[in-house]
């Protein structure tokens, strides 16, 4: 479980990711990534979801403020909350364990008590 504090501009593109594979080339297909974008086109990937992996509707918005971003793996079971609102939960289990990494894509992305828990 990682529980992280997160101010994002509005154009931010950004993410809290958990690989199995190399940790020297982390992606979006290589990984969970719990994304943080409110302005990506296709808003159902967008800020709360878990890229090719879990979609989020509505989506909500991260940017300009700080925020609260909570990932849970337990098992196959992959939880995701921001700001106390429940955004995604999926049974999936590619990820299950490995690295956890901090992502920047643009904007200005800001983190700080981010915290751990092994579950």
């Amino acid at each position: 479980m990682i529980r992280v504090e997160d101010w994002d501009s509005d154009d931010a593109n950004s993410g809290i990711d958990r690989s199995r594979r190399d940790p020297k080339s982390i992606t979006d297909k290589s990984c969970y990534e719990a994304n943080i974008y409110d302005q990506r086109p296709d808003p159902s990937f967008g800020t709360g979801a878990i890229m090719h992996i879990a979609t989020v509707s509505p989506m909500p918005k991260a940017g300009g403020k700080w925020n609260t971003y909570e990932i849970t793996v337990k098992g196959p079971r992959l939880t995701g909350m921001l700001n106390g609102i429940q955004t995604v939960d999926v049974q999936d289990c590619e990820f299950a364990s490995g690295p956890i990494a901090l992502q920047w894509g643009r904007g200005v992305v800001k983190f700080r008590k981010v915290q751990i828990k092994p579950l």
